[in-house]
């Protein structure tokens, strides 16, 4: 029994000194993974930022570009008819579209479904106009249609969608 005894009083501090290392080691390991996510996560802000900023650039430029305005007076520089008008201003929204696609991983999908519901505006606002001139009618005619359409238009999606990328970009800084 004696043996137990002196057995027991070497192993139980020993035990006791092993545990109070493993706590230790535990703490001192939590703290570096503490740093080194710390560290991780300041890295990628500085690489992700530049690159989120970059992307809010393109979709104002987006939104700017297929204005009804900027889209008509940048794609009608030729005697088209209205018909070539109309098929040269819808491939030129969804180029311009496409192009910007991959932009939305950096966005809220709120914010992405107000840009994508500006391009499906200005597509419908081409698309009315048309309806209402000729085909064979001069593109000027289907331009001032779609200006007129413009003017009339109450519900401004493409100035929403601004607003929305724009506030979501005022959130970093």
């Amino acid at each position: 029994m004696e043996y137990v005894i002196e057995l027991l009083k070497i192993i139980l501090p020993a035990g006791l000194v092993i545990y109070g290392m493993y706590l230790v080691v535990v703490s001192f390991l939590s703290k570096e993974r503490e740093s080194k996510l710390v560290e991780l996560k300041t890295k990628n802000s500085q690489v992700v930022m530049p690159i989120r900023l970059q992307a809010g650039e393109r979709l104002c430029l987006l939104l700017e570009r297929l204005t009804p305005n900027n889209l008509v007076r940048r794609v009608n520089n030729q005697p088209y008819s209205a018909k070539e008008l109309h098929g040269l201003l819808l491939q030129e929204i969804r180029e311009e579209f496409n192009h910007n696609l991959s932009q939305q991983v950096y966005f809220s999908d709120e914010t992405w479904a107000s840009v994508k519901s500006a391009v499906e505006n200005v597509i419908t606002l081409v698309n009315s106009a048309m309806q209402d001139v000729n085909p064979d009618d001069k593109g000027v005619d289907l331009a001032k249609r779609i200006f007129q359409r413009a003017l009339d238009q109450k519900n401004d999606g493409i100035s929403f969608a601004l607003t929305k990328v724009k506030s979501e970009i005022r959130i970093y800084f």
